[in-house]
């Protein structure tokens, strides 16, 4: 059996030329290990999921001649697997391209196309109808992208005898994943009784998150060897008949470490890949944006990092001390801008349009957007990305305001629940060095702080009650009597869901963010504004 490389590799959708010569590089490292052929993700040539640009001839054309290019490059290297967009008088394909000795020596067209939650490959491609063998060193290796490991049947009950199965993937990660991941890996491998040289992409995508883990699964269901999470990585591994072994095996981490690392690289993506030098955030003081900005200062480097705390007449002295703090901790930039002018003159513009009515949500929303428009000021200014710190809680039930605090370019926390936040940041603080955050961040009772005495709970169940029935509504979508059998409050259920229900409105014109649960709110989970169905 050969030596084989895994290429994990961190590739930018369009970037044609990029991902060629960042592959041709890893393939001469791999050739210099004496390795007989690397394999790199799922469409490693058009970066992953190049999407619409599929539907342009022109990009499908210019991904074929990258190809080319790639071959060339890599003629005095080493044999490799690469992902493509393939065109046949079929249609378009998801492939995988074997290249040797400066040519395209086969094409593998993926058989199963996923669609569902983030996946839209039947809107692209058509399955492919044949498997595919290739011959290294002289030992026959099956071909395979990504979804086909998720299924029995074609093509791996079409590969039974065959040694070893590439399976190269762009397998977005979320907090359920990487169980789920091993475990078809595992009936596969001792379905077809073969080994699954199984690499995974790495980086972040607008709102998804490649975490890498790429792996060889040895016939007997256990894992042989393991590249990091969420690092680029070259695993080099020898395959014989009966193990694997590699040259180094990684050790990952577990929640809520996992998590955090998510969220920093998908946030670093976004803004480099995205050509920011730096962003801006509102920071109050609170839990949430607190986070943010840890976020942003691990992601970015603290000179990257500006914050912007705005205290209006409402907001208590202690957040303002604790926005310093944290400022000072991280070693970020803090301006400190009063919007109390801002605001009343807002209120005396508009005073003759409410005819005397009492203050309400209008003033209290007033605020929120007075601050939204003086990041976006700073952003205009200084070509600042604006980082928006809602959370998944506050979003689900529309405890968040338009052109407000949900004003940004990206919202790193959009995904994470109210209570997970509060479990990453004592993670955190508990990584070190010192303690970003305050302790008195952490126990503080939550409040937007736009009226006077103002906290969350006064218009929300307590988190610890409703974040489990979000979770319940949204990603497994019980209804309403399965989430009450579970153990939760009727009336609490019933108050939550219509609260949801009434604020897709709002989540349709929120920036994205990193999906880091098995349901996102944007394109994972699709539903009507206008929806009369009530359960």
């Amino acid at each position: 059996m050969p030596r084989i490389a895994l290429g994990q590799l961190n590739l930018t959708v369009g970037d044609l030329a990029g991902n060629v010569e960042k592959m041709a590089s890893s393939a001469s490292e791999a050739a210099a290990a004496g390795v007989e052929l690397v394999c790199f993700p799922e469409l490693s040539v058009t970066g992953y999921p190049p999407e619409d640009l599929v539907l342009r001839p022109e990009f499908v054309r210019d991904n074929l001649a990258a190809l080319d290019e790639l071959a060339a490059k890599t003629a005095d290297a080493c044999p490799v697997i690469a992902g493509f967009v393939d065109r046949t008088e079929r249609g378009l394909h998801n492939a995988a391209g074997f290249l040797a000795g400066g040519e395209v020596r086969a094409r593998y067209h993926k058989i199963v196309l996923p669609n569902f939650g983030v996946f839209d490959e039947q809107r692209y491609f058509v399955p492919g109808d044949r498997t595919e063998q290739v011959s290294v060193g002289g030992v026959s290796m099956g071909l395979s992208v990504c979804e086909d490991v998720w299924h029995p049947g074609r093509p791996f009950s079409e590969y039974r005898g065959v040694p070893l199965v590439t399976n190269i993937n762009g397998s977005p990660y979320h907090r359920r994943k990487l169980e789920e991941r091993l475990g078809v890996l595992r009936d596969r491998a001792r379905e077809f009784g073969g080994c699954i040289a199984y690499v995974n992409a790495v980086g972040g995508q607008d709102e998804l998150v490649f975490d890498g883990g790429s792996v060889v699964m040895g016939p007997d269901g256990h894992v042989a060897c393991r590249a990091p999470l969420f690092d680029e990585d070259l695993l080099i591994v020898d395959v014989d008949d009966d193990a694997a072994r590699a040259e180094h095996d990684a050790v990952w981490p577990e929640p809520p470490e996992s998590i955090y690392r998510a969220l920093v690289l998908g946030l670093r993506d976004y803004v480099r890949k995205n050509g920011f030098d730096d962003v801006v955030l509102g920071l109050s003081g609170g839990i949430d944006s607190a986070f943010v900005a840890v976020l942003a200062a691990d992601a970015l480097g603290a000179d990257a990092v500006r914050a912007l705390a705005m205290p209006s007449p409402y907001s208590s002295s202690e957040s303002v001390d604790d926005a310093v703090d944290i400022a000072a901790r991280l070693g970020i930039r803090l301006d400190v801008t009063r919007i109390d002018a801002v605001f009343d003159a807002y209120r005396s513009a508009l005073r003759p349009l409410f005819e005397d009515r009492p203050e309400d949500v209008a003033e209290e929303n007033l605020q929120a957007r007075t601050r939204g428009n003086l990041l976006m000021g700073v952003s205009n200014k200084f070509g600042s990305l604006v980082l928006a710190t809602g959370n998944k809680s506050e979003y689900a039930v529309g405890y968040a305001t338009l052109y407000g605090d949900m004003a940004g370019g990206f919202a790193p926390i959009k995904d994470v629940p109210k209570t997970l936040v509060y479990e990453l940041c004592r993670w955190r603080n508990s990584a070190g060095p010192g303690e970003p955050l305050p302790g008195r961040v952490l126990t503080k009772a939550p409040s937007a702080e736009l009226r006077p005495g103002q906290k969350d709970s006064d218009s929300l169940p307590p988190y610890e009650s409703l974040d489990p029935i979000i979770e319940g509504y949204v990603e497994d979508d019980l209804g309403i009597d399965e989430i009450v059998a579970a153990g939760h409050d009727r009336a609490t259920v019933d108050t939550v869901v219509r609260m949801i229900d009434r604020a897709e409105y709002k989540r349709r014109q929120a920036a994205p963010g990193i999906k880091i649960t098995p349901k996102a709110f944007g394109r994972d989970r699709r539903m009507p504004i206008t929806n009369r169905y009530v359960d």
